[in-house]
């Protein structure tokens, strides 16, 4: 079992940043991959961005490419969203993500085994 636990959302204007972060506990950090989703009111949760055990393997979904980056340190179990030049549309709870080993699918909730109970991210214009 793995616990994940979300900390770092709030208020920000548009333009701003905030850094989320994970903090996992419960089976060694190294082994699992690591995710954040992003779920807005009405929609559907959707893939942000994914890292594997190492920091030289990294997805990023094409809305926040360029502006969010994706990180860990494993000798903290904790898993950061660094995200820049933030918009309205960004608004959303936020989720961390965690599931054992490597995997070349990422974007779908089905191929996470644990998850946070998410953190908020309010963006105004």
């Amino acid at each position: 079992q793995v616990q994940l636990v979300e900390s770092g959302g709030g208020l920000v204007q548009a333009g701003g940043s905030l850094r989320l972060s994970c903090a996992a506990s419960g089976r060694t950090f190294a082994n699992y991959r690591m995710g954040w989703f992003r779920q807005a009111p009405g929609k559907n949760r959707e893939f942000v961005a994914a890292i594997m055990w190492s920091n030289t393997i990294t997805h990023c979904a094409d809305p926040v490419k360029g502006r969010f980056t994706i990180s860990r340190d494993n000798a903290k179990n904790t898993m950061y969203l660094q995200m820049n030049d933030l918009k309205p549309e960004d608004t959303a709870v936020y989720y961390c993500a965690a599931a054992f080993g490597y995997s070349g699918t990422y974007s779908d909730t089905r191929d996470w085994s644990y998850w946070g109970q998410g953190t908020q991210v309010t963006v105004s214009s």
